[in-house]
């Protein structure tokens, strides 16, 4: 059998990025190829509940790919399938030691190279699922029920249930049929699932800012951008203080010179941000505000990618 492809999505994983690369691994296994679904970090709550929901067991941890690092899994040139990124900041430990054969993804391309030539699938849809049931269908396969579960799953969570501006005609129609092969009510699971995703329990506000932050280069910053979602805004603004410092800490650590905390109010539709750093004249360029007190509420605004990446980006050229 060929060497073993791991496939993975980015590190602080979200539900696309692990239903995905569950999804991806039994078409690639139905093809006879020899593959491996990974994680690169903890399971938020919204993901538990998905996976607990069909009963499919988590991809396994993966801490890096580079075979000279302590603890190493192999000793040779690890072959990689990224799904739902392709940013290395945001991929594996020792990614630039790998060989990448495959990228499916709808996010932007940053600066991005590699040694051999490989497959990309990159479109302009709000989830990585909706392009995996396209490939399932070009090799005249539809998913089985978990893993039709687990691609719907992604779609709800990635397009916040077909509200985000993200989100194509062609999500929606992906999602109306992985959902009759899930066997699920799409509304009623869709809101189970995400008012599931909004409960933090007994998470810190470390554990919280992490599950699913995102790192960027924009010209000459670092910028970290953080989201979660909720019914209850005011119950994470209640410890805005604890998350002023948990973020101030992190800046301090990892060099940040801007750190986003989004706040996506589910229901309202907008989204309750936190900002810190040295660079936030740079926010409020992006979105022609003015913070009080380190916050801002930007009406409408529910999407990482097509609206506050976009927007920052521009202002930091």
């Amino acid at each position: 059998m060929s060497e073993k492809a791991l496939i993975f999505g980015h590190k602080n994983p979200d539900t696309d990025s692990i239903c995905s690369v569950l999804a991806y691994e039994a078409l690639k296994k139905q093809l006879g190829e020899n593959v491996e679904a990974r994680r690169l970090g903890n399971l938020n709550k919204e993901t538990e509940f998905v996976l607990n929901y069909f009963d499919v067991e988590a991809p396994k941890l993966l801490a890096t790919v580079d075979p000279n690092a302590e603890g190493a899994e192999n000793t040779e040139r690890q072959k990689v399938i990224l799904i739902d990124h392709n940013e290395r900041i945001q991929s594996v430990d020792g990614l630039e030691t790998a060989q990448i054969t495959e990228v499916i993804d709808h996010h932007k391309f940053g600066e991005f190279s590699t040694f051999e030539p490989l497959m990309i699938r990159a479109e302009p849809v709000g989830c990585s699922s909706t392009i995996l049931l396209t490939i399932y269908k070009e090799n005249d396969l539809l998913p089985e029920k978990k893993m039709a579960g687990m691609m719907l799953s992604a779609i709800i969570s990635d397009t916040l249930l077909f509200k985000s501006p993200t989100c194509t005609p062609r999500d929606v129609k992906a999602a109306e049929e992985l959902a009759k092969i899930a066997g699920v009510d799409l509304e009623k699971y869709g809101m189970d699932m995400l008012i599931a995703g909004a409960s933090f329990g007994d998470k810190s506000t470390k554990e919280i800012i992490n599950m699913d932050m995102k790192e960027f280069e924009m010209g000459a910053n670092k910028i970290a951008i953080a989201q979660v979602n909720t019914v209850n805004v005011a119950e994470i603004l209640d410890q805005k203080e604890q998350y002023e410092s948990t973020i101030q800490e992190q800046i301090e650590s990892e060099g940040y010179d801007l750190f986003v905390f989004i706040i996506t109010d589910i229901l309202r539709s907008g989204s309750e941000t936190i900002v810190l750093g040295k660079a936030t004249d740079v926010f409020e360029s992006a979105f022609d505000t003015k913070l009080d007190n380190n916050t801002a509420w930007l009406e409408g605004a529910v999407s990482r990618k097509k609206q506050f990446v976009p927007n920052l980006m521009e202002v930091s050229k």
